[in-house]
């Protein structure tokens, strides 16, 4: 079976979840069936990632962050400015996703969700960016499926999501970029994403998406051999130090970053593991989760505006 380099993402990222205990076997194989993996390809699959899950280092909390004025680690929506679900137009149809509007924007972001689409956590971090300046948009990339909600199952949101082509994606990120200008045409445009969301990022910088002033991949992989040659953003890139098979991919990252001539900043947080800024997920680090909200603050400062 041939796959996209999404798709391979997400097929790997069930056999990640089923070896760190987040889902039963059952379960992982019940995912991967219904992204067209064989019995025999699944469980090959799952015996290896738990062989490298029992190599690896287990996540754990480290060192003491510094909360930003406005939430803490415990509390990390607090203050966070209510956000609206809205509808626009896209290159195939209605594009999903919710808005949060800042009382006066210093730039404005749009936001991609992980691999199971457009979830309230994803939602309330609009509301968390606007509270703290910048106008945010939540874009969901299953609104061609009915949106997420209407899926209402992980499993089917991941088989679609590995499902849909690379210049879908590419073009609904443009149209929510659209979105936030028609909203917002005073200010800057950034975007961030996560897990799948965080690829999706360094996709659109491959793509060569010229509007972008910023980009904060959040442990993403990028595509195979990336050209960011046409890209004028800043990035910022975050990792979970114990997130061994994203971590993989940050020297290539890195290289094509630094030969487009980019302005950027790789971080790692060690002890912190994929998916750590998810306040509603079991990888949860509330320390890092905060140090790297204020770092993703300090660089939309810097260079949107």
């Amino acid at each position: 079976m041939q796959v996209s380099e999404h798709e391979k993402y997400l097929v790997e990222e069930v056999g990640i979840d089923y070896a760190d205990g987040l889902i039963s076997r059952r379960e992982a194989l019940r995912r991967l069936g219904m992204m067209g993996v064989g019995a025999m390809a699944a469980s090959s699959l799952l015996a290896a990632c738990a062989n490298d899950a029992a190599e690896s280092p287990q996540a754990t909390a480290t060192g003491t962050a510094s909360p930003t004025a406005t939430a803490t680690a415990s509390d990390p929506n607090a203050g966070a400015l209510p956000t609206e679900d809205i509808t626009f137009s896209g290159p195939n149809g209605d594009i999903f996703g919710a808005y949060a509007a800042a009382e006066d924007p210093k730039g404005a972001v749009l936001v991609i969700h992980e691999n199971r689409g457009l979830k309230d956590h994803f939602k309330s971090l609009a509301g968390r960016l606007a509270r703290d300046g910048y106008s945010a948009l939540a874009i969901d990339l299953l609104s061609e499926e009915g949106g997420t909600a209407a899926l209402n199952d992980d499993a089917a949101a991941m088989a679609a999501l590995g499902a849909a082509s690379r210049e879908r994606f590419i073009a609904d990120m443009r149209a929510g970029l659209d979105e936030l200008e028609s909203r917002n045409p005073d200010s800057e445009p950034a975007i961030m994403g996560f897990c799948f969301g965080g690829g999706q990022v360094w996709s659109l910088l491959d793509a060569g998406e010229p509007r972008l002033a910023a980009a904060a991949p959040f442990y993403g992989t990028p595509p195979d051999n990336p050209d960011f040659s046409d890209s004028d953003a800043a990035v910022l890139a975050v990792y979970g130090g114990n997130d061994t098979r994203v971590n993989a991919t940050r020297e290539a990252a890195e290289q094509a970053v630094n030969d487009a001539g980019l302005e950027n900043k790789f971080l790692v947080y060690e002890g912190a593991d994929h998916a750590f800024f998810n306040d509603t997920g079991e990888r949860y680090n509330p320390e890092a989760a905060t140090e790297v909200y204020q770092e993703l603050l300090d660089w939309f400062e810097e260079h949107l505006g």
